[in-house]
């Protein structure tokens, strides 16, 4: 047992660095073939903060436990919410939010949550389903990239370096998910729970920190919207891609422990979420309840144990 818990820690480590090269290194490819820095930022940026999560997911449906996956996905978003945000407001005192995501943003995402629980009432997510999600993916990426105006581009010089980043970041968050997913399977049979509860915290926690640490650096420069966004970006992906993506690799199961409580309890806080969004600005003290609300979620999942 000791051996698989390190197993999951190295591996869910390795996957997070690999993420991090991998945006980091793609971010800098893309400049250099003169690629917008907006767009970069809205696809592969945003594509990337969800990479951990379509990771462990994709291989999960591959080594016949897609039971993972709607935990992976709704367990990362409720911590996103939760703990990323609530964080970000304890330390920034007051996060305002200068950008103007009442109007689609916010609307956008609080629909994904919706979508996903109509999406999942019948226990299954069809074809059709899967299809639309990527048509709304598609949506809120026109969006983003309509919204983004003329930027003049600068074309930076490639450097190898950033090749060699980009190629093992791949590997490493190939090798990570893999490994990650194969201990979670380990430690849940000698435990006798069920696989998709450690998936909805401990995974969910483990491929939610890349967004702890971006929100708080942006909280340090005094972008607090940039952690907003951040967030509000990978709960739309997480939502759309993941479990899109997911499922054209295999049919997805859907355990009654995620689907009774902790679907409903993540469209719950994404209205809350929506909410302390109406006046422009989240304060510490919300900041501080959302952080209960996560503890109260955990002790839920230990509940279920």
């Amino acid at each position: 047992m000791l051996i698989e818990v390190l197993i999951f820690a190295v591996s869910l480590v390795a996957l997070i660095k690999g993420s991090d090269w991998f945006i980091e290194s793609a971010e800098r490819i893309g400049l250099s073939l003169g690629i917008p820095s907006f767009i970069i930022g809205v696809t592969i940026v945003a594509f990337g903060t969800s990479l951990p999560e379509l990771a462990t997911s994709i291989v999960s449906v591959l080594e016949g436990q897609s039971d993972i996956v709607i935990g992976n996905v709704v367990g990362s978003n409720i911590t996103n919410i939760l703990l990323v945000i609530g964080t970000v407001a304890l330390f920034a005192k007051r996060v305002p939010l200068r950008a103007n995501i009442m109007d689609v943003d916010i609307p956008m995402l609080l629909f994904s949550a919706i979508f996903l629980f109509f999406a999942l009432h019948d226990n299954r997510l069809s074809l059709l389903e899967s299809f639309l999600f990527i048509a709304a993916l598609v949506i809120f990426l026109i969006h983003s990239l309509s919204s983004a105006g003329e930027e003049k581009i600068e074309k930076s010089k490639i450097h190898f370096k950033d090749i060699l980043l980009f190629i093992i970041g791949g590997v490493f968050v190939y090798l990570g998910a893999k490994y990650t997913i194969e201990s979670l399977i380990q430690m849940a049979t000698a435990l006798d729970i069920g696989a998709e509860l450690i998936a909805v915290s401990l995974v969910a926690l483990g491929t939610s920190l890349p967004e702890v640490v971006v929100s708080l650096a942006a909280v340090k420069r005094g972008q607090t919207d940039i952690a907003i966004g951040n967030v509000l970006g990978s709960n739309i992906f997480n939502t759309y891609a993941v479990m899109a993506i997911s499922s054209f690799f295999g049919t997805l199961g859907l355990p009654e422990s995620i689907t009774a409580f902790n679907l409903p309890f993540m469209v719950g806080v994404t209205f809350i979420f929506a909410f302390l969004c109406i006046s422009k600005q989240i304060s510490r003290w919300e900041g501080g309840m959302l952080i209960l609300f996560y503890f109260y979620f955990l002790g839920n999942l230990i509940n279920q144990v």
